[in-house]
């Protein structure tokens, strides 16, 4: 239970932040729910799994099946935001797919009950989920949400492409044009908003977000502090890996390497997979974002 000093604090807080009256922040307290089942979790991600492991949940026939399906299904809109914004269309499908299986699992936790949860009895990012607590009253206000029923992950993660509140807020687009920015009921709008976030972290038109690599007998183990392209190729060479093929962008680049099921995997990372981990830091996710995007892409006909 929430101590009153404590809760006072935080309503303080939330009221000047996001707009809400204190009494509304109060009762809307008092009827969050702490939920073991969140921190058990949050606790034990698949992105603790290693790659060999970590792959096959994401990269299976069935997803990729219904990720070319769901590409035709929407085709003129996405081709359209991608024309519009520069991400590709099959990004935008994977993101969707990766995350909610094309807007089949969209959640089932109470989103107040989740971020109540993790922001007052998950210590070690309680900051974080405070603050997302906080945007989601804020949100409620703006877009108009009804916070007793709004469902999703158990990290507070809503909608088709599963925008966390600071983020439906600061990146949420009207793809449909109906006034209203719905990430939950609207896949044209998840769209949009996908699109948008990436562009928002500096998404390059036109470039990859990973190419393979080799690396040379006896090159020393190297692991990058960060997700930050901020090497050269150059670099890289002169610590023993280099692109498996000719043309690769001369670009800032950083290294990725993954626990494959035949041995380690060497991936040369550019901007775009930094872009990616900005939706989720795991490395792990961007890759599995990024190949399933070229198997989507790998089955859509040319053809509009």
């Amino acid at each position: 239970m929430l101590s009153a000093e404590r809760e006072a604090a935080f309503i303080a807080e939330a009221t000047k932040t996001s707009g809400m009256p204190p009494a509304e922040i109060r009762a809307w307290l008092g009827q969050a729910r702490y939920q073991q089942s969140i921190i058990n979790a949050i606790t034990k991600p698949a992105e603790g799994k290693p790659w060999k492991d970590y792959r096959p949940i994401f990269l299976t026939e069935t997803r990729i099946r219904q990720g070319r399906e769901f590409y035709a299904e929407h085709r003129e809109e996405l081709d359209k935001v991608s024309a519009q914004t520069g991400v590709p269309a099959e990004i935008i499908v994977s993101i969707i797919g990766v995350e909610t299986s094309y807007g089949r699992i969209k959640g089932t936790y109470r989103v107040l009950d989740a971020l109540y949860t993790l922001a007052f009895f998950y210590p070690r990012r309680e900051e974080f989920f405070r603050a997302e607590l906080i945007n989601v009253f804020a949100l409620a206000k703006e877009e108009n949400l009804d916070l007793a029923t709004l469902k999703g992950s158990y990290a507070g993660a809503m909608g088709w492409g599963q925008f966390m509140p600071s983020s439906y807020r600061n990146y949420a687009r009207d793809g449909d044009g109906d006034g209203k920015r719905d990430l939950i009921g609207s896949p044209r709008d998840a769209f949009a908003s996908v699109a948008n976030y990436f562009i928002g972290y500096g998404w390059q038109t036109g470039q990859p977000a990973f190419v393979p690599a080799v690396a040379d007998a006896g090159a020393a183990p190297f692991v990058p502090e960060d997700f930050i392209a901020k090497y050269s190729l150059a670099d890289l060479a002169a610590r023993g890996y280099r692109p498996r093929d000719a043309g690769a962008p001369n670009l800032p680049v950083t290294l990725l390497t993954l626990e494959g099921a035949s041995g380690p995997e060497y991936w040369i990372g550019y901007q775009n997979f930094y872009v990616i981990t900005r939706y989720n830091r795991s490395p792990l996710y961007a890759m599995a974002v990024y190949q399933l995007s070229r198997e989507i892409a790998a089955g859509v006909s040319s053809a509009p």
